[in-house]
């Protein structure tokens, strides 16, 4: 059919560089992103696959490095406790000096110095040991329970747990040192001006060394543990200052009246300051270590008592290192796998979105030769109305 207006040869070639120049888009694009998937277009179901996968490979990686740093943290507790043991055998070996009576009471003084000493550096490790800024071998984290949970899985509750306890010789128990509390409406001259509330905080008894009372008093806490000075013990009125002053250290309001006399703190404030709130006391766990709180090797008896004590305590230390070690190894093991997890999950998903070079390379080569043949063939098709003219002639 000969006519002009309407030029169907050249319309099929149009259509058809139109497809091929998007096939040609595509091949460009997968070859310059390196996905075969880049919008959900090209393959939906894919887009779908590789996105679930791609958040478990995430997961698997970012569980790998909570692997890691768990490690970290219990090698951390473990090293401290070598350090932990060597004292103790130290302390034993010390104890076994003392026990001969071939030593005079000025060697066993000297003896039981060091004695003491490596105690309290004990409780100093116990104390201070941090990983990330928080303790790990006094049992303060989560709440005192001293448990950890560590995150060894892409998906929710795959953990590795381990309680790392309280490793000092804190005495379990505070023996004679006894504390009540009591607060009441201000009355009188005081509610006149203000005072809304009076607290009152007594200690009786005698405190004794290892001795632990916590206070609280609205938002400022204050734990205080009677330590050793002149004696081995503090009155009641000092242990009454030491608190007030830690209370107020800590951020208990200025313009409240504190008074430590004879071991009653007596605090009057305004309801603003502590709302309904009144003295918390509490004596806090002993360390696993507490068969050691009071030992020593001054004489034959106390050194022989030591012994055993420091026998306990080795076994003590041992078994938290044996399940520290044990959980050192299955993070390892939990890691490497992980690690061999990821690796074929990042391999499956390679085969569903990365581009296939070979195939790309190859489409493009065919979308190019088509594009120029084509358009070589709009070219003819246009040429052809010229015909028509040959009829006019």
């Amino acid at each position: 059919m000969s006519v002009i207006n309407t030029n169907v040869s050249a319309i099929l070639t149009q259509n058809a560089l139109a497809k091929n120049e998007r096939a040609m888009s595509g091949a460009m694009e997968q070859l310059s992103t390196g996905k075969r998937i880049n919008s959900a277009s090209d393959d939906a179901a894919g887009l779908a696959i590789s996105s679930r996968m791609s958040a478990q490979i995430n997961g698997l990686n970012q569980a790998v490095r909570n692997s890691n740093d768990a490690i970290s943290l219990v090698q951390t507790a473990d090293g401290a406790l070598i350090e932990t043991t060597n004292m103790l055998q130290r302390m034993r070996t010390l104890a076994v000096q003392a026990a001969s009576d071939t030593n005079v009471s000025a060697d066993r003084t000297a003896l039981n110095t060091e004695f003491s000493n490596l105690r309290t550096e004990i409780n100093r490790i116990a104390n201070n040991t941090q990983w990330n800024g928080e303790n790990v071998l006094d049992k303060s984290f989560a709440s005192g329970s001293g448990a950890y949970s560590f995150q060894v899985g892409a998906n929710s509750n795959q953990t590795v747990d381990l309680t790392i306890g309280n490793y000092s010789t804190q005495s379990t128990t505070q023996t004679t040192t006894s504390a009540v509390a009591t607060t009441t409406a201000a009355s009188g001259p005081s509610a006149a001006i203000g005072v809304k509330q009076v607290s009152t905080l007594t200690i009786a008894g005698t405190a004794k060394l290892g001795d632990t009372i916590s206070v609280t008093v609205g938002n400022a806490s204050y734990v205080h543990e009677v330590v050793a000075g002149a004696a081995t013990t503090q009155s009641v009125t000092e242990i009454a200052a030491a608190i007030k002053t830690g209370l107020e250290a800590d951020g208990l309001a200025t313009s409240a009246t504190a008074a430590a006399n004879a071991g009653v703190l007596t605090f009057t404030a305004l309801a603003t300051a502590y709302g309904s709130n009144s003295f918390d006391i509490g004596t806090a766990a002993g360390g696993l270590l507490g068969g050691l709180a009071n030992s020593s090797v001054t004489n034959a008896a106390n050194a022989n008592s030591a012994i055993a004590a420091l026998d306990t305590a080795i076994n003590t230390v041992n078994a938290g290192r044996s399940a520290m070690g044990a959980t050192i190894n299955v993070l390892q093991y939990a890691a490497d796998n992980l690690a061999n997890v990821s690796l074929n999950a990042s391999a499956s998903r390679s085969r569903v979105e990365d581009t296939d070079y070979s195939s790309a390379t190859t489409e493009l080569a065919r979308t190019q030769i088509i594009a120029q043949a084509a358009t070589a063939m709009l070219a003819q098709a246009n040429q052809m109305p010229q015909t028509v003219l040959s009829l006019l002639k």
